[in-house]
């Protein structure tokens, strides 16, 4: 069965995770109030205390799931450490939910440059001026050093900070959730060993 035709009680008989997730995202973006790409980014930190937060999808194919941000913040410095990464999507308004787990890896300068620079001025100035992550003494240091890069880049072209780019998990894991009544939810989880290798689909107790 298509994924494209899937109605809510019958998704188990896709055998293509990324089909059904892609479904579920295009419906998600009709249904969403607000950012329906939004997804938590869970990872550990090197004393081994998980974190989490939300950041946007910026495209996912079969070769997994793209985001982008500062390689110095808490994220990218946890992210380049691990090597690890789980994700969480949640669309209310569906009642559905997908976690997907693997390893993560850098894109590539040129998919990184092209994102960059699809992005809004104010939000390229903002890549240059942020550290991330790090203590800030006031928010008229933010302003001081948005109005500097502003003033450094005010003609022409504003170039990709080295620090910023974006990581591609790679699923070995992608469950697919959804709201029954009674909490009798269906659950369905597509694993493999590793990249490139054959799905197996499951079916488990809610």
């Amino acid at each position: 069965m298509p994924a494209e035709e899937l109605t809510a009680g019958d998704f188990s008989e896709v055998d293509d995770p990324f089909a059904l997730f892609g479904a579920w995202l295009s419906e998600a973006t009709e249904s969403e109030i607000n950012d329906p790409t939004a997804m938590a980014v869970a990872t550990v930190d090197p004393d081994g205390m998980p974190n989490v937060r939300m950041v946007l999808l910026k495209g996912f194919d079969a070769a997994g799931f793209v985001f982008y941000t500062n390689f110095e913040s808490a994220k990218g410095r946890e992210l380049t450490a691990s090597g690890k990464a789980a994700l969480l999507f949640h669309w209310k308004s569906l009642r559905r939910q997908v976690r997907i787990r693997g390893p993560v890896s850098t894109v590539s300068e040129a998919e990184a440059d092209a994102y960059y620079a699809s992005r809004p001025r104010g939000s390229r100035i903002g890549a240059w001026a942020s550290q991330q992550s790090r203590p800030m003494e006031g928010r008229f240091a933010l302003e001081k050093a948005v109005a500097r890069y502003t003033a450094k880049f005010g003609i022409g072209e504003i170039p990709r900070p080295p620090h910023w780019s974006g990581f591609r998990i790679t699923p070995l894991q992608i469950e697919f959730w959804h709201d029954r009544p009674f909490r009798l939810h269906d659950r369905i989880v597509f694993s493999r060993a590793d990249d490139g290798a054959d799905w197996t689909k499951d079916r488990l107790y809610p």
